[in-house]
């Protein structure tokens, strides 16, 4: 029986889990804080509170060895220290601990600041413009050098978790018809099917893979739809007051590559996960 380690049992990585249990692997799933373990402490598998960023915490942890770690913990939305910590010291102490296993790091796509709305490939440049995306792309690159697999998200949602529909509720959304830009999203589960076909398949060490829908769509677009659906108003029109936390990019992100493998997305575009699987979470 094949283990694989969960390290950053959350959103994404708790789905992961379920998902490699059903298929029989061993799980063994790790968060930060001992109240999320104690939250998921009725899974059929292990969960352990440990920090990624210390390497105490992760020599006295687990006294064997897994076929397979996935680094898919996440800062929350933190700060630049928040993210070296847990993307560059996890990656790190993950890797020297479990040097023989297959190695999945989850980035994102922010890493591509691209701001003409071309598609954007795994070839393309990734030269991020803020301090967090360039902590990502250095942990990438300590990743890829060591044979392990980056895959790159986009902005994932699901059951009970849409930041543009949050918004659209909130009456934060806003369209701007000058600097209108395409979102590149994927839902929880097809990130969670996506780790399992990256893993499961045999592959050249050192790769990278996009892992979006098929369809990136403009964010007025989304809105659009959205307010048709919902039966109500369009979000107001002109600029935004702040910046994006990910950066002002505007780009098209292909998963051309990711599908060459197997993996097709149970919902394919914002639409379909939007009606099949969010709305209803939502209570509207």
């Amino acid at each position: 029986m094949r283990r694989v380690l969960i390290a950053g049992c959350g959103y994404v990585g708790a789905a992961a889990a379920d998902l490699f249990h059903d298929v029989s692997w061993a799980v063994e799933g790790w968060t930060r804080s001992a109240e999320s373990a104690s939250g998921l402490s009725g899974k059929p598998y292990s969960i352990h509170s440990i920090d990624i960023s210390a390497a105490d915490q992760i020599a006295a942890a687990s006294p064997g060895n897994f076929d397979t770690v996935i680094h898919c913990a996440s800062t929350r939305g933190g700060d630049v220290d928040a993210y070296r910590r847990v993307y560059w010291d996890g990656a790190r102490n993950l890797l020297s601990r479990f040097s023989g296993a297959r190695f999945l790091f989850t980035s994102s796509t922010s890493v591509y600041a691209q701001k003409d709305g071309n598609w954007a490939t795994e070839e393309s440049p990734a030269d991020p413009e803020l301090e967090t995306g360039r902590i990502l792309r250095e942990t990438e690159k300590f990743v890829l050098a060591r044979g392990g697999t980056v895959a790159r998200l986009g902005g994932i949602y699901g059951p009970g978790r849409s930041a543009l529909l949050k918004k659209f509720l909130s009456g934060q959304a806003i369209i701007d018809p000058e600097n209108d830009r395409y979102v590149n999203q994927v839902h929880r589960d097809d990130v969670a099917a996506a780790f399992f076909v990256l893993l499961e398949r045999e592959r050249p060490p050192g790769e990278v893979y996009n892992v979006v829908d098929n369809k990136p769509v403009s964010l007025s677009e989304c809105y659009r739809w959205l307010a048709e659906r919902l039966g109500r108003p369009l979000p107001a029109g002109g600029g935004s007051p702040t910046k994006r936390k990910r950066g002002e990019s505007n780009k098209r992100v292909s998963n051309a590559k990711l599908r060459a493998l197997g993996w097709a997305p149970r919902y394919p575009s914002f639409v379909e996960g939007m009606e099949e699987s969010v709305l209803a979470s939502f209570d509207l």
